[in-house]
């Protein structure tokens, strides 16, 4: 019997019969582009600016880094970090593209973060609104515990000074992509994990992409019901500890 993964990758195949027989797009399915919280405090972050590495230079340092210095990031770092992950990077008419790629230009993927410590940001769980560059203060507070629990014991979400937590709006994809939508959000988060990775180390940072965690209870933490959104990676990012 397949298991679950195999009835995924079957179900996701494309084919031609299957291409031809796919339902047209229905416009009035398509959900909203971007997610805000208009009654939530926003605090503005300084523009995305930064003085880097070479890409080559970031390619041959990039490494997963799961110990972290007590050292707080500076908001102008977390401003280019959130910027190259999901930021405006050009517009076209009314339509604004990102520095990661995503099928149909569609972006699925929410970008959420746990400050744990940041120069002039609260601790606490923030939310990235995109078109004005600005952070969300959803909750605050010291959130380590939770997220350590969540992350299934990594201790480095505590000594880490900032966790990004990525999450999947499905029906962005799937009005036009149907069942093929999960193998294209997968894809837009790997483009988007890539990104952050080869900033944090750009700015002299390290990163480590995150794969385990008990999905229902970062969902629970971040407040998603988890089949609208869910979580579907996170990454810590920090200042190496010296060995």
């Amino acid at each position: 019997m397949a298991d679950s993964g195999d009835t995924f990758f079957q179900r996701t195949n494309s084919s031609r019969s299957k291409l031809a027989s796919t339902p047209r797009v229905d416009p009035s399915a398509r959900p909203p582009l971007y997610k805000e919280y208009p009654q939530q405090p926003r605090l503005a972050l300084p523009p995305p600016q930064a003085e880097t590495l070479t890409l080559d230079q970031c390619l041959h340092k990039r490494k997963s880094v799961r110990r972290y210095a007590v050292k707080p990031l500076t908001t102008s770092q977390l401003s280019y970090l959130l910027w190259a992950v999901a930021g405006i990077q050009r517009s076209m008419g009314d339509f604004h593209f990102r520095p990661a790629p995503s099928a149909g230009a569609l972006y699925p993927i929410e970008t959420y973060v746990i400050v744990n410590n940041v120069e002039g940001i609260p601790k606490g769980l923030y939310h990235y609104a995109i078109r004005s560059h600005a952070l969300e203060e959803l909750k605050t507070g010291d959130m380590s515990k939770e997220i350590v629990n969540a992350a299934q014991g990594q201790k480095m979400h505590a000594d880490a000074p900032v966790i990004f937590i990525w999450t999947a709006i499905v029906q962005r994809s799937a009005f036009r992509y149907h069942d093929r939508a999960h193998r294209y959000i997968y894809l837009d988060a790997g483009h988007i994990a890539q990104n952050l990775a080869l900033a944090a180390v750009g700015l002299g940072l390290g990163s480590c992409q995150v794969g385990a965690y008990f999905d229902d209870e970062v969902n629970r933490l971040i407040d998603v019901n988890g089949t609208d959104e869910s979580v579907i990676y996170m990454s810590v990012v920090g200042w190496e500890a010296a060995v």
